[in-house]
């Protein structure tokens, strides 16, 4: 797709993006699961790549949540030594294009040797003022609303915050994100029409894009398709069309 056709000013300033569909994507090539974990990490070579030379500020990518653990014992492990994989291939790049990786989730349920690496690439990058890479690991909207809770309700009986000055802006900051802005576009791929305890908090505004397409098949054209359609949608945050601006 023609990148002209997409406005500068009117790109989402923070991107978020389920990336579903790599077992679909094997089991039609009858390949192992793990393979399409692999040539979806391709994909999200190309997205981080394309959101950076874009300008967009921050993309958060849902790499592994909390209900994955649950999955085979095999598929885990190949999933942990392919992300372990990835940060070590990938990370002296990302830092020389100024990129600033973070994580975000229950870190300390991953291996050791994987938190290791990520905590080693989150240090490298730290001082980086480019777009912000955020990984969700581990990671589950409810877990993250619950932790924020019993966070506040500590500074509460610490009697460093009343509860009178908790709003929505405290309570964002509680969250793991809370040095992020919201996400202004959600992408899922793979057609399924779900949220998956992904940012619940966060996407309470966000506009949604939805495509069939798996995630190992997700391109640069895709993901311009998305961009193009967000700049079709007229974000009213609960406004009427004549009170926003033209």
């Amino acid at each position: 797709m023609d990148s002209t056709k997409l406005i500068k000013e009117k790109l989402p300033r923070h991107i978020a993006i389920i990336m579903d569909g790599n077992g679909r994507w094997a089991k039609k090539r009858s390949l192992e699961r793990i393979m399409g974990h692999r040539r979806g990490m391709e994909s999200v070579r190309t997205v981080v790549r394309e959101c950076n030379d874009l300008g967009v500020e921050a993309l958060t990518l849902y790499a592994f949540s909390t209900e994955n653990w649950n999955r085979p014992r095999a598929e885990v492990k190949a999933l942990m030594a392919l992300l372990k994989r990835y940060i070590r291939a990938e990370i002296n790049e990302l830092h020389e294009k100024n990129i600033r990786v973070q994580a975000i989730g229950a870190l300390e349920n991953l291996p050791e040797d994987v938190l290791k690496v990520l905590q080693e690439g989150v240090e490298k990058t730290k001082n980086n003022s480019g777009m912000v890479l955020n990984v969700a690991l581990s990671y589950s909207g409810r877990d993250e609303i619950l932790r924020a809770v019993a966070d506040i309700a500590d500074k509460v009986r610490q009697g460093a915050l009343a509860t009178a000055d908790i709003d929505e802006q405290t309570f964002s900051g509680f969250l793991d994100t809370a040095d992020l802005p919201d996400p202004d576009l959600l992408i899922r791929t793979s057609g399924e029409m779900r949220v998956s305890n992904f940012l619940l908090w966060q996407i309470a505004y966000t506009e949604i894009y939805v495509t069939d397409v798996l995630w190992p098949d997700f391109s640069r054209d895709h993901l311009y398709q998305a961009l193009v359609d967000y700049q079709t949608r007229r974000r009213r945050f609960g406004k009427t069309d004549e009170q926003i601006a033209p």
